[in-house]
């Protein structure tokens, strides 16, 4: 019996459950940060006299920030360690949330806005892999699902920050800031706890260190099941071979090499079109429905409406992700997407669009859940956090060119054919994730990723 045997044989229970709630809470701010900018707009312009052109560039701060938090993440979380990185990307994003909020100028609240996002860049790519590399292999798709979903409930508090603390306080738009960074305090005392994975333990050759995690979970689940363990079934995995020092060049020659490109490239492309779409939506729905007719206040009601679907998405997904597999969930949810998007180009009432929008949150959003399962299954353990981490960045590029190019299509194509484009590349998005997906569903991360004389090869040759 190996280690990670008897970590897989484990069966879902409340250490597992609190690993999800510590993890949960940290996209939770993730998405409050991505957020509550879309409601800091106006205040930001009235305050600095600023152009178009400077509120855009502040609306790319994020994701610009994200791209570059989500690169170096991945490389480093797959050499010093997946735990202290996420503790030290949350206090980097917090540090500078703060001084966003207290930015005397433009120029510094841009600067701070972009090595803010960089922080929950950093978070949102290295929470998924390293939570993975906890849950049994039969319950992965749920949880990494649910551990996603907690997005949904920072997307609806800062929907809600946008409509009662913004418009309704002096500096409302600073004091939006504030409430997203104080509680990461909490969150990074209550994180001090958690154990590095084992299954990167293992791979440093840190075996004591793993055996130690491995034991100490054992008796918790013990404890809070009431239940013996489990027998764990002997595992024919092959041994851990010397492990290459992961940098940003060897990491892309990896992923793009034979054993590994067909899996690198619809993971890439997953990414740049749910990102894509999800962006291009949320940046521009509060303008499209202002341009229907009513008032800020209340697009900024009805966005709340809209932000609410993502919480039935995300869970549902989640849910189906154990039964439909991650890639026949994530095609569903696409095309989901797609449709919507279309039927959205076909209404014209600020209440068809709402309804319309919110369907499309609900499957946009479900997508996300199947896509952050999917991800760290399809990468091996030694480079599981850069794959997820460059996938998330490449993913970045997409919400970085959305807004300003839908932004540029809704002056020639009009509100119709700006999502009748999103249709277009959410159904690209189907078609790959159908013809070229992996099943992974109830499949160990050896399994997936250590088995098979290709990728065995491919590594052997970057150690030499």
């Amino acid at each position: 019996m190996t280690l990670l045997t008897r970590l897989d044989r484990l069966p879902l229970s409340r250490p597992h459950y609190l690993l999800l709630l510590i993890g949960g809470l940290g996209y939770t701010f993730d998405g409050m940060d991505s957020a509550v900018v879309a409601f800091l707009l106006p205040s930001a312009q009235d305050a600095w006299g600023l152009d178009n052109g400077q509120l855009g560039l502040i609306g790319s701060a994020t994701p610009f920030g994200f791209l570059f938090g989500a690169t170096v993440a991945g490389l480093l979380g797959d050499r010093i360690g997946r735990k202290k990185v996420m503790m030290y990307a949350l206090a980097f994003y917090a540090v500078f949330s703060v001084i966003a909020a207290a930015a005397p100028s433009y120029e510094v609240f841009l600067v701070a806005r972009v090595l803010a996002g960089a922080g929950a860049g950093a978070e949102s790519a290295i929470i998924a892999p390293f939570l993975s590399e906890f849950v049994p292999a039969r319950r992965r798709g749920w949880f990494i699902g649910a551990l996603a979903g907690f997005f949904s409930f920072g997307f609806v508090l800062a929907a809600l920050i946008g409509r009662f603390v913004v418009p309704t306080m002096d500096n409302g738009w600073r004091i939006a800031q504030v409430l997203t960074a104080v509680p990461i305090v909490m969150l990074l005392w209550w994180r001090r706890s958690l154990p590095e994975s084992p299954r990167f333990l293992v791979q440093q050759g840190r075996h004591e260190e793993a055996e130690a995690v491995v034991a100490d979970l054992e008796r918790r689940v013990e404890r809070a099941t009431g239940r013996a363990l489990p027998p764990a079934p002997e595992s024919d995995a092959p041994p851990v071979s010397e492990t290459p020092k992961v940098n940003l060049l060897s990491a892309l020659r990896f992923l793009w090499s034979p054993a590994m490109a067909r899996r690198t490239a619809v993971i890439w492309l997953i990414w740049f079109v749910i990102t894509f779409s999800y962006y291009g939506f949320f940046s521009w729905i509060p303008t499209l429905l202002v341009q229907r007719g009513i008032t800020v206040t209340k697009s900024f009601e009805f966005s709340i409406i809209i932000y609410l679907a993502q919480v039935p998405g995300y869970f549902s997904a989640a849910w189906l992700s154990e039964r439909l597999d991650r890639k026949n969930t994530i095609a569903l949810y696409l095309a989901g997407s797609a449709i919507s998007a279309f039927w959205l180009s076909q209404m014209e009432s600020p209440a068809a669009i709402t309804l319309a929008g919110a369907v499309l949150s609900f499957f946009l959003n479900g997508t996300y859940a199947g896509v952050y399962s999917y991800t760290p299954e399809v990468f091996p353990t030694w480079i599981r956090a850069t794959g997820t981490g460059l996938s998330s960045a490449f993913g970045r590029v997409g919400s970085i060119l959305a807004p300003t190019i839908i932004g540029l299509s809704a002056a020639g194509l009009g509100f119709g054919g700006v999502f009748g484009l999103t249709t277009a590349v959410l159904v690209a998005g189907v078609v790959c994730v159908v013809v070229f997906g992996l099943a992974t569903a109830g499949r160990s991360l050896e399994d997936l990723t250590e088995r098979g004389e290709p990728a065995r090869q491919t590594r052997k040759e970057m150690t030499s």
